[in-house]
This record gives structure tokens, C-alpha cells and sequence, in this order.
């Protein structure tokens, strides 16, 4: 067993079904036989139409790596045997990319795969139980199972694509054991639906969103790319695919970090890398048909975009551990695939922090490459020898930049620290629709040149002018000289409340004010209810509320004086603002009258027969 195991993925891609020793398994397409009996199966059937997506996963299902188990944290470990008994822990992949896994507190990596699989949630926490790792579920806010809708009315269940989203969680939990996990499942393997569960991962929160699966490139690829898989200030990683050379699509979206794949063979768990890695035969990798390349790409190889960005460990004869029961799965499988590398990224994306609010995070590996190992031999395919699907120093197709060496290679570039402080005068009280004393703004320390410091609002009725007659308008850009200080700009606000103003400047930290807005005079008022309908002999109480010139409530003095016309009623209870309306005999429309000094309002009020 332990020879079998140890074997690296070398071998040859064949087509079948396969039935395993210990019981049948899923997995319909590409078998891969390795020189030293290894074998294994893809999870999910190749679409047989353009715009659907298979899975990445693909399951050792010879006898050896059947019949294998892993041993608990600190249990018995073969020494001749890949990993924790013939597949990778999560000690023995942190100590592969030398990753501190107490990082990612909080943050949500999502899962995207298609259709449901209704063990997910027990599958998850017996790998974490087995491993050591704490729970996460559902009841304690860690775990989240929704549809593409965000609901829960899931998907019918399918066993392929159940192993597929066993391996992405366990993956998550591998890596980043304190990250929050967001599985999607979307109503079926399109790439349109699975596009839309991508969007839905972004809507709910997650900072980053693993994609294992992929299809062949089609035309539309272009605007599916913007469509679902472009978000900036999100980590978005698509596996590159598991046939050898060539791409696949949402691999080859310019806006995700393209995942290829390695076969490692890391030989401790300590949490220090002491690893030997090559490009996988199976990585995905070459030019895309259709999708532009993007800025940060600068190989020469290809005119458009290049599969892949950075990868790790895929090959299934170095593969990893996972726990799998629906469909007759036995529990512990070895899986491999970018499947494997896909959310292993993702998830260090996690311990790497959450990206800048507008970066395309798929470009961070590109400014760290001294942050990634660099995977020089290996190959995938036939492409003339070039680094599209050999392994070279630097740059390749299977590998990409690297492997990570710590998350540093997905930190982005921070801003450069504030020039200097902008400051605002003193807040002031005001009565709406009245100019404010003169304010200024300032920044310290002085700048050596003029800069432009623009105004705004948090109120939508705010406005500003450089004189208290005006003009107004609701943003004023102003200039802070060399001594430090602005001219003298005014404020008006037609809205009641405590508007906030902000005076920002590039480069600077934004200084803020926050006034206070008092409503104006009364200038009018209304009476409630505006209509009423009573029985005869009924009745119904008008009051009277008050508002300046721009609607905000302001205070009422004083007894309003009541008629109505006709005389269908009389009032009584009069007190204050309020007056009660006593309805006679006779039925009909009437208009109720409160005059105020100059001021009047009306409602109208109906007496029905009963």
C-alpha cells in the first residue's frame, strides 16, 4: 500500500467508469493511472454542450488508497506512505505553504459547486472532530448552506458533485480552521447558474470564492466574466482544470486567480516546509481563446490571457484527506484535482486579510513573487516545450509564479501613509434654509503647495458657496494655501437633523464637522387626518402639526379657530391643537377648516347614512 501511495502523478488519462475495491464510487470520464498502481476517477461527467461545467475532484479509487485510513493528530503515521497514511492532513498542508492558520477570524470564504449535497454539514464536522479543528456549523454561526437564491430550497442532490463540495469544505477548514465557510449550490452545473451562485457568495459577504469546476471557452466567456466573476475587493479562484494542457473557462476570467496544481511531496507536519513539488501532468494551463489578458500578465507567450496564475497541490497521488458518506462514499477518501488547489488559495487569500475595496485581488501574487516557491520541472502536455505547459524558472503555465510560501503573495500593496490631516472649523447651530457663519478648512502640516479640498454632505439638502449670498451648490471644492488655511466658505441645509460635513483632499486623512439643523418658522399647517368618513351622529378628531417653508416640523402656538362647510356638524373638545368634529343629521361632504392667524389648513370630512 504504502509504495502505491508514494508514487508521483505520472501516467496517462484514459476514459471509464470505474467500480473500486471496497464498493462502487462516483466518477464518469477521465481515469489517470500512475506507474505505481495508483488510480483515479474524475467525480463528475464532462458536459456534453457548451456553457456547462464539470467538476475538478477527482477520487483515488485503487485498492490501496481504498483501503487506507488517516491516523488522528499525534496516532501512528507511516513513514513510507505520502503524507498522514497516504493523503495530506491540515498539519502537513500548512507545513507545505508554511502558513499560520490562527489568522482569517471572521471572514467568510464561500464554496460554489452545483446541485446539493445533503450531508455537507456532518461531513464537515467529522473532518474537523477527526483532525483536531473546532466545529463549525450552522448552529454556532460558522457554517451556511443556501441556494443560489440565498434561500434554502436546494438543488436536487447529486453524488459527483456531493464529493466536490466535501474536498472544497474540508480544504477551507484545512487551511483556514477560524474562517467562516459560505457553500452555495446552484440549481445545476450551467455556467450561468453557477455564475449567478457566485454573485449571490459576493452579495452574502465572502471575501473569497473558491470555483472547482470548469468547461470548455466558448465566445460569451468575455461578458461572463464581467457578469459573474468580476468583483473587485474579492478573492475569486477558479481551478485550472484536470485534463493537462489547455483552458478552460471561469480559469480563464482576467479577474479570478487562476489555480493550477503540483505534486507534492512534503514529508513532516511540523509546520515547516520541506517539500519537493513539480507541475502536475493533470494542471490546466495555455491561452485563452477570447478573454483579453490582464495588465498585470507580462509573459510573451500568449496575446490574450494566461492559464495559470499560481497553483498547489492537485495531483491525486499526492493528494489530501477527505471525509465523503453520501451516495455509499465510505467516509475518507484521497482526493486530488485543482479541485484540491482551488480553495486551498482561497482560503490563504483568508489569512492573508481582506482586500482592498477596489482590487482585483487575481494581481497581489504578481508584486510578491519572492513571497512564492517556484515550481521548475514538470509538465503537462504538448505545447513545443514552452512555459505554457512546462515547468520553468519563473513564470510557467502549470505552476504559475509559484506555490505559496506564507500568504504574503495575496497581501495587496498598502496606500502610501497620509501626506498630512485636513481639519474643519467648529460645527454651528443653524435654522434651516439660513447661511452659516463663515468656516474654513485647514491641513496639518502645512502643504509646500496649494491643495484642493472638496466639501460635501451628508445631507442630501446641504449646499455650500464661497459667499454667504451664494450661489450654492452641493459640493465646493476650495483651496488650502501654503499658510495652512482656506478661505472662508458657508453652509445652508434645508433639512432638519445633524448633518455631518467632510472635507477630503487626495492623499489626506478627511476632516469632518457635524452641525446642528433647528427647523425654521412656521410657515404652514396641516391638519390630520386629510379626510375622514364618520356615520351619522359620529365623529372624528382633527389636529393641527405644523412645518416651516421646507417641510420640517416645527412647533405650533396658539388655539386654532374651526368651521366647517357646510354646517353638517359642530365641533366640541376643542383643547390645544385638536378639535373633535360631531356629525349632525344630514349626510354629505363637508370641508373642515383650522385657521391659525394667517395661516390655514384643511381636510374634508364625509357623513354617510350609517
Amino acid at each position: 500500500m504504502a509504495a502505491a501511495l508514494a508514487v508521483a502523478g505520472v501516467g496517462t488519462f484514459t476514459a471509464s467508469n470505474v467500480t473500486a475495491a471496497g464498493g462502487s464510487i462516483a466518477g464518469i470520464g477521465d481515469v489517470h493511472h500512475g506507474a505505481g498502481g495508483e488510480a483515479d476517477v474524475n467525480s463528475c461527467a464532462r458536459p456534453t454542450q457548451p456553457g456547462f461545467a464539470y467538476c475538478h475532484a477527482h477520487s483515488r479509487v485503487d485498492a490501496a488508497a481504498r483501503n487506507a485510513r488517516p491516523a488522528r493528530p499525534g496516532g501512528q503515521v507511516s513513514p513510507n506512505a505520502i503524507g498522514n497514511n497516504g493523503g495530506y492532513d491540515p498539519a502537513f498542508l500548512r507545513s507545505a505553504y508554511n502558513l499560520d492558520s490562527s489568522k482569517g477570524a471572521g471572514l467568510t470564504v464561500a464554496i460554489v459547486d452545483a446541485y446539493d449535497d445533503p450531508n455537507a454539514e456532518s461531513n464537515l464536522a467529522s473532518y474537523r472532530s477527526f483532525f483536531g479543528l473546532t466545529a463549525c456549523t450552522a448552529a454556532n454561526g460558522c457554517f451556511r448552506k443556501v441556494d443560489q437564491r440565498g434561500g434554502t430550497a436546494y438543488p436536487i442532490a447529486d453524488r459527483g458533485w456531493a464529493e466536490e463540495i466535501s474536498l472544497d469544505v474540508d480544504m477551507v477548514s484545512a487551511i483556514c480552521p477560524n474562517c467562516h465557510i459560505l457553500l452555495v449550490e446552484s440549481d445545476d452545473n450551467s455556467l450561468a447558474n453557477l455564475g449567478a451562485a457566485v454573485n449571490r457568495a459576493v452579495a452574502l459577504g465572502a471575501m473569497a470564492v473558491s470555483n472547482s469546476y470548469g468547461g470548455g471557452e466558448y465566445s460569451g466567456e468575455t461578458s461572463d466574466s464581467a457578469a459573474y466573476y468580476n468583483h473587485p475587493g474579492v478573492a475569486v479562484t477558479a481551478s485550472s482544470g484536470d485534463s493537462g494542457y489547455g483552458v478552460e473557462f471561469p480559469a480563464a476570467s482576467n479577474t479570478v486567480t487562476s489555480v493550477g496544481g503540483t505534486t507534492l511531496n512534503q514529508s513532516t507536519n511540523t509546520g515547516t516546509r520541506n517539500a519537493t513539488e513539480t507541475a502536475w501532468s493533470g494542471a490546466g494551463s495555455g491561452c485563452s481563446a477570447y478573454v483579453a489578458k490582464p495588465s498585470w500578465q507580462a509573459d510573451s507567450g500568449c496575446s490574450r490571457r494566461t492559464v495559470a496564475d499560481v497553483s498547489a497541490v492537485a495531483d491525486p497521488n499526492t493528494g489530501v484527506w477527505v471525509y465523503d458518506t453520501y451516495g455509499g462514499d465510505p467516509g475518507w477518501m484521497v482526493f486530488g484535482g485543482t479541485s484540491v488547489a482551488s480553495p486551498i488559495v482561497a482560503s490563504i487569500e483568508a489569512l492573508a486579510g481582506q482586500p482592498g475595496a477596489t482590487d482585483t485581488p487575481a494581481a497581489y501574487p504578481y508584486s510578491h513573487t519572492a513571497s512564492l516557491f517556484d515550481i521548475v520541472s514538470g509538465s503537462n502536455g504538448s505545447c513545443g516545450g514552452t512555459y505554457l505547459c512546462t515547468a520553468v524558472a519563473g513564470y510557467d503555465g502549470p505552476t504559475g509564479l509559484g506555490t505559496p510560501n506564507t500568504s504574503a503573495a495575496f497581501v495587496g500593496t498598502p496606500p502610501p501613509p497620509p501626506l498630512g490631516t485636513v481639519s474643519l472649523s467648529a460645527g454651528q447651530s443653524l435654522t434651516a434654509g439660513q447661511p452659516s457663519s463663515a468656516m474654513s478648512a485647514s491641513i496639518s502640516p502645512a502643504p509646500a503647495s496649494p491643495v484642493s479640498v472638496t466639501l460635501s454632505s451628508s445631507s442630501s439638502k446641504g449646499s455650500f458657496a464661497t459667499s454667504a449670498s451664494g450661489p450654492w451648490s452641493s459640493t465646493l471644492a476650495v483651496s488650502v494655501g501654503t499658510g495652512g488655511s482656506s478661505g472662508a466658505f458657508y453652509y445652508e441645509d434645508t433639512a432638519a437633523g445633524s448633518p455631518t460635513v467632510t472635507a477630503a483632499a487626495t492623499g489626506y486623512t478627511s476632516g469632518h464637522q457635524t452641525d446642528q439643523v433647528s427647523a425654521g418658522p412656521l410657515a404652514r399647517i396641516t391638519l390630520s387626518p386629510t379626510s375622514a368618513s364618520v356615520p351619522r351622529g359620529g365623529h372624528v378628531t382633527f389636529t393641527v402639526s405644523g412645518s416651516d417653508a421646507y417641510g420640517n416640523r416645527t412647533a405650533v402656538s396658539g388655539t386654532p379657530a374651526w368651521s366647517v362647510s357646510p354646517a353638517l356638524g359642530t365641533f366640541s373638545n376643542v383643547s390645544g391643537l385638536s378639535a373633535t368634529f360631531n356629525a349632525g343629521s344630514t349626510t354629505g361632504t363637508a370641508t373642515v377648516t383650522a385657521r391659525l392667524g394667517s395661516l390655514g389648513a384643511t381636510a374634508s370630512v364625509t357623513i354617510r347614512r350609517r
